[in-house]
C-alpha cells in the first residue's frame, strides 16, 4: 500500500520518516505544543524514533493514518496531522493534529487538515470514503477550536473528565463534521 502523498498552496503532507526525527521532536519536546495534549513532552531523541514507528505500524496495520506536514519551500516538518483511528466499517475517523509554533497563526494547520479532510470525504484514502470526522479537544483550547470551526466542524457536546492524562482529568469537547457539511477551503 503507497502512503499517499497530498499538496496545498504552502505545505505537503508525506509520510514522516526516520530523517524527520530531530524535526519531529523539536515539536514533539516542546511545552507549548502539547499543552493540551495527551502526551508528556519528550526528553530523549528515541521517543520521536519511537513515535514514527508507530505511525508507520498503524497506516501498514489499516488503523489510521498520520502524514508530517512539510513546508513546501524548505520541505522542513513542521508538524503532522492525521486519522488517529478509522473505523472503515462505520465510515468514521478521529482526526488530530499539531504544528510547531513558529509556524502558528499562518493558517498553514487549517491548509493541511481542510486537505485530509477532503481526501478522507472523497474516498482517496486507504481506508475508503469517510462519512463523520470527529475531533476532541480540551477545554480552553481556543485555537483549535477555531480552527474546526472554521472547517465547518460542529461542537457536539462536552464529555466531562473524558479524558485522564498528566495525572488529571479533563473535559473534551466532542467536534464532528460529515461528509455533506465539508467545503474545501
Amino acid at each position: 500500500m503507497t502512503y499517499p502523498i497530498l499538496e496545498t498552496e504552502r505545505t505537503i503532507l508525506s509520510e514522516v520518516v526516520e530523517s524527520d526525527i530531530d524535526a519531529l521532536f523539536e515539536i514533539y519536546s516542546n511545552e507549548l505544543v502539547l499543552k493540551y495534549y495527551d502526551v508528556e513532552a519528550f526528553v530523549e531523541l528515541s521517543q520521536a524514533r519511537e513515535l514514527i514507528a508507530l505511525f508507520k505500524h498503524r497506516f501498514d496495520t489499516t488503523q489510521g493514518i498520520r502524514w508530517g506536514i512539510r513546508d513546501r519551500k524548505t520541505n522542513l516538518l513542521i508538524g503532522t496531522c492525521g486519522f488517529n483511528a478509522w473505523a472503515i466499517s462505520m465510515k468514521s475517523a478521529v482526526i488530530g493534529y499539531e504544528i510547531h509554533p513558529k509556524y502558528w497563526h499562518k493558517g498553514l494547520a487549517r491548509e493541511a487538515v481542510s486537505e485530509i479532510l477532503n481526501a478522507a470525504f472523497s474516498g482517496t484514502l486507504p481506508c475508503g470514503p469517510i462519512h463523520r470526522v470527529q475531533a476532541d479537544t480540551m477545554t480552553g483550547n481556543e485555537a483549535s477550536k477555531r480552527l474546526l470551526l472554521s472547517l465547518g466542524f460542529e461542537l457536539e457536546g462536552l464529555r466531562r473528565d473524558s479524558g485522564y492524562w498528566k495525572n488529571k482529568f479533563h473535559d473534551l469537547k466532542c467536534y464532528g463534521l460529515l461528509a455533506h457539511e465539508f467545503k474545501k477551503v
